[in-house]
């Protein structure tokens, strides 16, 4: 009975030396502080990241709006530069030039466009069989070979 009130003597005496151990280190007090570091800064990172796609967002939105009122301001101009000054010369108006090629693209039938465009091939097809698929056995060169055909 002695031995058993020993062996658990000795194994309560080994868990709490464990224990205390683990607390009043000081490296174990360092490994928790720059484990908070670490899971801060990773925080802060997803959270960087996730401003920087809002802001990319944002600006794309803002860059696409900005762009459709710049083309209402230049069909404005364009329009009210020829109600208004119907007598200046073709040649002094900076927006004729654009509302004659704006009009001819606005009068093109789209379909025609389309047709030309499907009838042609994609330029990155092959004008024949490639031979990727068949089962031709292809010579396999040694070394000495490679260099002395990659020399001539």
């Amino acid at each position: 009975m002695l031995w058993i009130y020993a062996l658990v003597g000795l194994l309560i005496g080994t868990v709490l030396g464990i224990i205390i151990s683990r607390i009043t280190t000081p490296g174990y007090k360092r490994q928790k502080t720059i484990q908070k570091d670490l899971e801060s800064a990773k925080f802060e990172l997803e959270q960087q990241k996730q401003d920087l796609t809002d802001h990319f967002a944002k600006t794309a939105d803002m860059l696409d709006s900005l762009g459709k009122e710049y083309t209402k301001l230049y069909q404005h101009m364009a329009k009210t530069s020829s109600e208004l000054l119907p007598s200046l010369p073709e040649q002094d108006n900076p927006f004729s030039k654009k509302v004659a090629e704006q009009s001819d693209a606005s009068t093109k039938a789209p379909t025609e466009k389309t047709s030309s465009v499907i009838s042609e091939a994609p330029k990155d097809y092959a004008s024949g069989s490639t031979g990727l698929l068949k089962e031709e056995k292809k010579q396999q060169l040694s070394a000495d070979q490679a260099i002395a055909a990659e020399a001539s």
